[in-house]
């Protein structure tokens, strides 16, 4: 069966209202959206809905449902997916990226690592984190500055995809990091990685949803919490994030939309934590918090 996108035309303003509409429509189902810049001069961008053929029908009417009240005019589009090897086809133009003193490269570009970088091989695959969206990379680059900043003493990395946030951390400073993931298969990808960048131990990785693990009592409460996942399971998550943060501990969260950011902000401040910084990547934040 093939896969389409449904897809709504709209300013980058738009499509990000779009996307937050969508997001409170879909919430956790299996149903990958997206925003995507297509013409800069002209501020023309895409919201896009991925989903198998056959629920075409069902999708579009949820779709036109959500966005009927804000966008009433909106026109949803159809393209087919092409059937192809997107782990190849994404390889071929998958260069190294440099965040902070990491930098995060595939096989293929081994040779490019300098000898004071910290170099974490990652090829692309079926968990999210190359390096190469502004989240992951934003995480990365204030990873480096906490890391050295704070000295904490263990780490968590909460939706660990390809478990490159962890892999950074125990780069960094030799202390005990917990990754987890609601995905068995990106934990699976993750131990692959964690592997192929030498790490033997120190380094434990778990299948869980949110904090419903007996791993978060055994290795926590932790001086360094990642999360990055999205905006809405970020603010729901919060009160339970906090529970599990040390005294003076750091969170540091991303997977938010620029014009998400207060309200991912105010959930935080909610439980105590306050703002340190904000790194601003293609439309995407970073977000520093402390507790203390």
């Amino acid at each position: 069966m093939s896969e389409i996108r449904l897809y709504v035309t709209s300013t980058e303003k738009g499509a990000a209202q779009i996307l937050d509409l969508l997001t409170e429509v879909f919430g956790e189902e299996d149903v990958a959206i997206a925003t995507t810049e297509v013409d800069e001069k002209r501020d023309l961008w895409e919201a896009s809905v991925y989903l198998m053929a056959e629920d075409e029908d069902q999708v579009r009417q949820r779709i036109a449902d959500g966005l009927r009240d804000a966008f009433p005019d909106a026109d949803i589009l159809m393209e087919v997916i092409p059937d192809v090897d997107w782990v190849a086809k994404s390889l071929e133009g998958l260069t190294p990226v440099r965040a902070g003193r990491f930098l995060v490269h595939g096989s293929h570009d081994r040779d490019k690592a300098k000898p004071n970088d910290l170099a974490i091989e990652i090829d692309a695959g079926q968990a999210f984190g190359t390096g190469h969206h502004g989240t992951t990379a934003g995480c990365l680059e204030m990873i480096d500055a906490v890391v050295r900043a704070d000295a904490p003493r263990n780490a968590l990395d909460l939706g660990t995809g390809s478990g490159v946030l962890a892999i950074a951390v125990r780069k960094l400073r030799n202390i005990p990091v917990l990754a987890t993931d609601i995905d068995p298969v990106a934990v699976k990808v993750a131990k692959d990685n964690v592997r192929r960048n030498g790490i033997a131990s120190g380094l434990r990785l778990e299948t869980a949803p949110g904090f419903h693990s007996p791993a978060f009592e055994q290795e926590g409460p932790f001086d360094l919490v990642i999360a990055n996942i999205l905006a809405r399971p970020l603010m729901k998550m919060a009160p339970q994030l906090a529970q599990h943060l040390s005294p003076g501990g750091s969170v540091i969260l991303s997977g938010i939309l620029a014009a998400q950011r207060w309200k991912v902000l105010a959930a935080y401040n909610g439980v105590r934590l306050r703002h340190v910084r904000t790194l601003w990547r293609n439309g995407w934040v970073t977000i520093h918090l402390r507790r203390g």
